[in-house]
């Protein structure tokens, strides 16, 4: 069974695979293992063991607390369905969402507030 910790590291490993633009090859590459060990330690199946984490993180430029950041307890990680508002309790586990925020932070700053703006008034017309 899987334990929620390692299925939130293995979540924020892959967010932050995903924004950066690395594919598992590539980070695979710079941990020096198997991209299907990326796959592994990206589902909670393995998990990743602290000096493991420790390359991860040099090889995407974060500090290891990044990846359990919003890791509370195991009770609290579970997710629940619409309590967000229609919105997935795990949306950066979305390619799609992850690609709209990756996009959205190339938009220049003053266009990318602007477009902020109208998605907040678009979503509070169709609320």
């Amino acid at each position: 069974m899987k334990h929620p910790v390692d299925v939130h590291v293995g979540k924020r490993i892959r967010h932050r695979r995903w924004l950066v633009g690395m594919t598992q090859q590539q980070l695979a590459q710079k941990v020096g293992i198997k991209f299907q060990q990326i796959q592994k330690y990206e589902t909670g199946m393995n998990r990743v063991s602290a000096s493991r984490l420790w390359d991860i993180a040099d090889a995407m430029s974060v500090p290891v607390a990044y990846f359990f950041e919003g890791a509370t307890g195991a009770d609290e990680m579970a997710p629940t369905a619409g309590a967000n508002g229609g919105v997935p309790a795990d949306i950066l586990a979305d390619k799609e969402a992850l690609e709209l925020i990756r996009s959205y932070y190339a938009i220049p700053e003053n266009q990318r507030r602007r477009l902020f703006d109208l998605a907040r008034v678009l979503s509070d017309a169709a609320a």
